[in-house]
């Protein structure tokens, strides 16, 4: 029981941080390469690892771009992931957060959305 209320607890933290941050504008603050859409198709497209039920936010910068999607694998119940996308060969791919999430390596926005999230 007590792992249960915890869960619970910590789906409606991660449910009420996401209406949060997606209450602010979703759109790029900066132009995204020459060539890269910068959509909620285009930025999840070559997430093929999970199988996304929703895009509850995401963002581009430059080459960058942070996917805040809700996710299901089987009867499994959904869940929410931040994904770091980078631009590169001619479509958004997952970078590694545990690499690129230092202060200064990112674009601001990025940065902040992509770094300080689930």
């Amino acid at each position: 029981m007590v792992a249960r209320t915890a869960r619970v607890v910590v789906s409606l933290l991660v449910i009420a941080g996401l209406a949060w941050a997606a209450s602010a504008p979703s759109a790029s603050s900066s132009p995204a390469p020459s060539g890269a859409s910068c959509s909620a198709a285009s930025v999840s497209a070559h997430l093929t690892h999970l199988v996304p039920r929703g895009v509850v936010a995401y963002g581009c910068e430059g080459d960058w771009a942070y996917l805040w999607a809700t996710v299901g694998v089987g009867q499994a119940p959904p869940v929410g992931v931040t994904e770091l996308m980078h631009y590169e060969n001619g479509g958004w791919f997952a970078a590694s957060r545990a690499t690129y999430c230092q202060p200064g390596r990112l674009p601001d926005v990025v940065y902040r959305r992509a770094c300080f999230s689930n």
